[in-house]
C-alpha cells in the first residue's frame, strides 16, 4: 500500500510538471508522462541510509533491475528517507527516479568512486585539464523518456574537496558534475534540492525535449566556477520556476569550445526560461557562452529575478570561437544589488588548444533586452564587441536602472550597433538610434511553433 501511495504521489508530480503556464514559449507545450507501472525502493537492494555505506552497487543493481521494464511502460526507483553515500551511477531509459522529501542522495568523497571517460567531443579537452574527465554523480548515455524528480529530496555532491583539489592544482582530471544527461530525449528534472556540485549541477547535453522546473540549486560564494543549469547544444529546453544561488554561471547556455564545437555543429535552440530567481557571487546570473562555438539562437527568457550579484545578464565570446549567438528576447527582468546589469563582450575565454582558428569570428546579432527594472546597480552596461566582427541590432527597450555612477559613466561601449527606446541612464550614442525600422526589434519572434510540432 505505501508503494502504491508513493506511485500515485509520483505520478501527480509528473503530470503536474507538465502543465501548461498560459505564456509564450517552450514551457508551454511540455509533453505528459506516462504513468510508471512498476516501483522498486533502493532497499530492496541492500542499500543503507546512514550516510557512511557506499551504495554505489545498490544503485548500479536497481537501475540494472529497472531497465527490463523498459519495454512495459518503464519502472520508478524510490528512494526513502535516509542518507544514501553514493559513487557515480547511470539511468536507464523509461526511469523514475523519485527522492522522498527526507531523502538526500550524497557523492561520495573518493575519487576513485567518480570514474574517468573521455572529454566530450563539442570540447576536445576537459575544462579544467586537458585530459579527460570525472564522470558525473547521475548519467544518462541515448536514453528516452527518464524522470528524476521527488517531493523536494536533495542531492548533494559534497564539493568542498574538489574545490580544493582545483585550488591546489591537485585534479587528475576535470571536475565532475550532479546531474549530467547525454544525447537524451524527453527528460524531466523537477522537484529538487541540488547542493554542492563539484563542476555544474544540472548540465544536459547533446539533448532535447528538456524540462528543468522548481529545481533548488546552492553552492558557496566561494565555489569556484560552479554553474547551475548548462543547457549544452541542446534544443526544446524548458527552464521553469528554479531558484538557483552559486559561485560562478546560474544559468549558461553553450555548445562546444572553439574548432571542437564549430566540427560537432549541434547548436543549442529554442530554450526557454522563465520565472526564475537568480544570483552568482563571482559570475553571471544569466550567461550565454562563452563556449557557443556551435551556436546559440532562439532564446526567450521572461519573468527573471536577479539580485546580489556580479553581472546580471552576460553574453561572452573571444576570437576563434566561431559560431552564433542570435535571436535572444529578453525580457520582465528585475533586478538589485548588482555590479554589471549587461556585459556583453568580444575579448573572453581561453582556448582548448593552439589550433583554433583565428580567423572564426562568432556573430553576436538580434539580441533584445526589454521591460527591465533595477535598482542599486554599479555599471549599467559593458558591451564591447569585436573590431573584425561587431556586434550587431542590440536592441534596449523600456529600461530604468537606478545607477551608482555618473550617468555619463554608466554605460561603456565598443564595436556595437543597434537601438534604443526610453532607456534609462541614456546608453551609448552607437545604441541610441532609432527609427520605424527599429520596431521589429521588439516584437516576439515565432520560434517554438505549435503544440502538434513539438
Amino acid at each position: 500500500m505505501k508503494r502504491l501511495v508513493v506511485l500515485l504521489l509520483a505520478l501527480s508530480v509528473i503530470f503536474n510538471v507538465t502543465k501548461g503556464g498560459g505564456r509564450e514559449g517552450y514551457c508551454n507545450y511540455k509533453r505528459g508522462l506516462k504513468p510508471r507501472p512498476h516501483s522498486v525502493s533502493i532497499l530492496e537492494f541492500g542499500a543503507v541510509g546512514d550516510g557512511k555505506i557506499l551504495n554505489t552497487l545498490a544503485f548500479q543493481n536497481a537501475i540494472f533491475y529497472l531497465k527490463s521494464f523498459a519495454d512495459k511502460g518503464g519502472a520508478q526507483l524510490y528512494v526513502p528517507r535516509g542518507r544514501w553515500l553514493t559513487g557515480s551511477f547511470n539511468l536507464t531509459s523509461h526511469l523514475t527516479l523519485f527522492l522522498d522529501r527526507d531523502a538526500i542522495i550524497l557523492g561520495s568523497q573518493e575519487s576513485s568512486q567518480w570514474p574517468i571517460i573521455e572529454p566530450l567531443p563539442s570540447y576536445g579537452r576537459g575544462i579544467d585539464l586537458f585530459d579527460g574527465r570525472h564522470r558525473s554523480l547521475i548519467n544518462g548515455y541515448n536514453l528516452t523518456d527518464v524522470v528524476i524528480t521527488g517531493e523536494y529530496g536533495t542531492i548533494d555532491g559534497q564539493g568542498a574537496i574538489w574545490w580544493d583539489w582545483l585550488k591546489s592544482h591537485s585534479l587528475n582530471a576535470s571536475r565532475p558534475h550532479l546531474v549530467e544527461l547525454t544525447s537524451s530525449t524527453d527528460v524531466v528534472i523537477s522537484n529538487l534540492t541540488l547542493l554542492n556540485s563539484p563542476g555544474w549541477s544540472i548540465h544536459p547535453v547533446y539533448s532535447s525535449d528538456v524540462q528543468i522546473q522548481n529545481i533548488t540549486i546552492r553552492a558557496p560564494p566561494d565555489s569556484p566556477f560552479t554553474n547551475g543549469v548548462v543547457p549544452d547544444s541542446c534544443s526544446e529546453v524548458c527552464i521553469e520556476d528554479c531558484n538557483i544561488s552559486v559561485g560562478w554561471d546560474a544559468i549558461a547556455l553553450k555548445s562546444g569550445w572553439d574548432e571542437y564545437g564549430i566540427a560537432y555543429g549541434q547548436p543549442t535552440s529554442s530554450v526557454h526560461i522563465n520565472g526564475v530567481s537568480l544570483q552568482t557571487h563571482l559570475g553571471s546570473a544569466l550567461s550565454l557562452g562563452s563556449a557557443m562555438s556551435g551556436g546559440i539562437s532562439d532564446i526567450h527568457v521572461e519573468h527573471i529575478h536577479i539580485h546580489d550579484s556580479n553581472t546580471a545578464i552576460a553574453i561572452k565570446t573571444t576570437r576563434g570561437r566561431g559560431g552564433y549567438i542570435k535571436n535572444i528576447i529578453i525580457s520582465n527582468i528585475q533586478m538589485e544589488n548588482v555590479h554589471t546589469a549587461f556585459y556583453f563582450t568580444g575579448q573572453y575565454g581561453g582556448h582548448p588548444d593552439d589550433h583554433f582558428d583565428r580567423n572564426a569570428f562568432p556573430v553576436i546579432e538580434h539580441i533584445t533586452l526589454k521591460d527591465v527594472v533595477g535598482t542599486n546597480i554599479t555599471l549599467a552596461g559593458n558591451l564591447s564587441g569585436i573590431s573584425e566582427s561587431p556586434f550587431t541590432s542590440i536592441c534596449l527597450s523600456d529600461i530604468s536602472l537606478s545607477v551608482a555612477s555618473k550617468p555619463s559613466n554608466s554605460w561603456f561601449c565598443s564595436n556595437v550597433l543597434g537601438s534604443s527606446k526610453s532607456v534609462s541612464p541614456d546608453p551609448c550614442p552607437d545604441l541610441q538610434n532609432w527609427d520605424s525600422s527599429s520596431s521589429s526589434c521588439f516584437s516576439p519572434f515565432q520560434t517554438y511553433g505549435d503544440s502538434e510540432a513539438l
